[in-house]
């Protein structure tokens, strides 16, 4: 088990000599609001559990687009202060983790008979100036006619605006803040599923971690279940109202690499929805994502034949080449779950967050978290805090100017510190140097130890994966199975076989499950 159920005792704001509960806050949820919430809360000195039923960031928080973005669509729906609040924390975001997120410049083609150029130009003047940038490069004009961006696309397209946002790795922002709560006191326990939460003046919380059951008590909780906020509010926390949900789910696609430049491209459809393409991991091109309502389990959520379609032609309308369900690599989807303000198309319900806050006489405080971005996860944080004011008379916000676990760089110097470790550990490849340093910065140390060759790393499983660097995901990051190592500590398993995979797998299952402990 990863650090003890939470035995410490303190008599914080409750008065009288009842006995104190276990813990202050208690989360369940290690998505990207449930991470950065627990983060936050232990920083300012609350004793914070964080439960979650599978891996962190196994839901929805790793089947995003990868982009940390003010969502210049949004734009037209309206929701300027949604937007002016993302694009406000790109930059934040971008120097307090450099290492997962960088700049990334996007190519948008007018098309005819949807938006005007006229229009776009305006909106992406606005986009400029909305959220105060001051790192990110402004939009200007492209002619593709003699350009590489334009090399790629049909002869159609003759101009283009470029504008700017930044791109993430999504499921290791979960990591990183888990990380940051748990070396900031909290505690985090994966493979564990809250079965019930019984409230009176606390929470009593009944916890199942593979067959083990145990009991913790908590002086507010929070339901950061993302998809699951709904089934958990009727069936775990037993709310009589049902939730305000409405689940809202987008695919995406990866095929080999459609063009040989660093810029992505945002594509309008006739629909009127928007399709981005992205340069993903080196050899890859990422095509997503697609807007539908959803029914059913949220962990069985997959890619319909239909939206394959959909995302296919919608590259291929735009791209000299044409794009095939036979040429996908690798499929997902992920579903939202977006608060319900009876938006009759899932493209125009809210992307912004909800908190509702639930107190009544004698009883101990609930939080649930509907919708929101990856984008202003940090935001939704403190919001949350403000609420619970009352309740723990927190600290003063502070995630804004603390970095991320290895972030502690400047947001343009990952060329500098893959230089550094190439003079530390002179036997690294370039590519390779590279891929560490954009997982762990500057904690690159911390997996590479005193290493002196490939062969003191230990056992190579694929790709660059070596057996130091899975003992410290197992040990340090809540890493238990091949795909927690393969598709969220990493994307190694666009390069994995099945066999490679399968091996990786044996060598992690007879080993201990070593914890971070709190």
């Amino acid at each position: 088990m990863l650090g003890a159920c939470g035995s410490a005792r303190h008599s914080g704001g409750w008065g009288g000599n009842r006995p104190v509960a276990d813990f202050d806050l208690a989360i369940i949820g290690g998505g990207i609001n449930g991470a950065g919430l627990a983060r936050d809360a232990a920083g300012r000195g609350l004793r914070v559990l964080l439960v979650e039923q599978g891996d962190l960031a196994s839901g929805t928080s790793s089947a995003s687009t990868k982009l940390i973005h003010g969502g210049l669509r949004y734009l037209e729906h309206g929701a300027f202060l949604l937007v002016r609040e993302a694009l406000k924390e790109r930059e934040i975001l971008l120097r307090n983790a450099p290492h997962i997120i960088r700049p990334l410049r996007f190519l948008l083609p007018p098309l005819p008979q949807m938006r005007s150029p006229v229009l776009l130009r305006l909106g992406l003047f606005i986009y400029d100036h909305l959220g105060g940038r001051k790192i990110l490069p402004p939009t200007r004009t492209v002619d593709l006619t003699h350009n590489v961006l334009g090399t790629p696309l049909k002869r159609t397209y003759k101009f283009g605006f470029l504008y700017s946002d930044c791109w993430v790795d999504d499921a290791r922002l979960v990591i990183l803040n888990a990380l940051d709560a748990a070396e900031r006191g909290a505690t985090i326990r994966t493979r564990t599923k809250c079965v019930r939460a019984e409230r009176s003046e606390e929470w009593r919380l009944i916890l199942n971690t593979s067959g083990r059951r145990d009991v913790v008590t908590a002086r507010a909780l929070v339901n950061a279940t993302g998809p699951w906020v709904g089934l958990v509010a009727e069936t775990v926390i037993r709310m009589p109202e049902p939730a305000r949900v409405r689940l809202v789910k987008g695919s995406h696609i990866v095929v080999k690499r459609l063009f040989d430049h660093d810029t992505g491209y945002i594509f309008q459809n006739p629909d009127r929805r928007v399709v981005f393409a992205l340069p993903y991991e080196g050899d890859y091109t990422l095509i997503g994502t697609t807007d539908e309502n959803y029914q059913g389990d949220p962990a069985g959520v997959a890619p319909s034949g239909a939206e394959i379609a959909y995302l296919c032609d919608t590259a291929s309308r735009y791209f000299r080449g044409t794009v095939a369900p036979s040429d996908i690599v690798y499929a997902f989807a992920g579903v939202r779950a977006l608060y319900d303000d009876g938006s009759k198309r899932p493209e125009d319900v809210t992307r912004d967050y909800h908190l509702a806050f639930d107190k009544g006489f004698g009883q101990a405080p609930l939080l649930s978290v509907y919708g929101g971005k990856i984008t202003t996860y940090r935001r939704l944080a403190e919001a949350a805090m403000k609420l619970f004011g009352n309740v723990f008379a927190p600290n003063r916000p502070w995630t804004a100017r603390v970095p991320l676990p290895g972030g502690n760089f400047p947001y343009n110097g990952v060329d500098a510190q893959v230089a550094q470790a190439r003079r530390s550990w002179p036997f690294l490849e370039e590519k390779h140097a590279v891929r560490l340093v954009r997982a762990y910065g500057t904690r690159i140390g911390d997996v590479l130890g005193e290493a002196d060759s490939y062969a003191a790393l230990g056992i190579r499983f694929g790709a660059d994966l070596t057996e130091a660097e899975v003992r410290y995901l197992m040990a340090r990051e809540w890493a238990l199975e091949a795909d927690d190592v393969l598709w969220r500590r990493s994307k190694l398993g666009l390069q994995f076989s099945e066999v490679e995979r399968a091996a990786l797998q044996r060598f992690m299952a007879p080993l201990p499950a070593l914890r971070l402990v709190t």
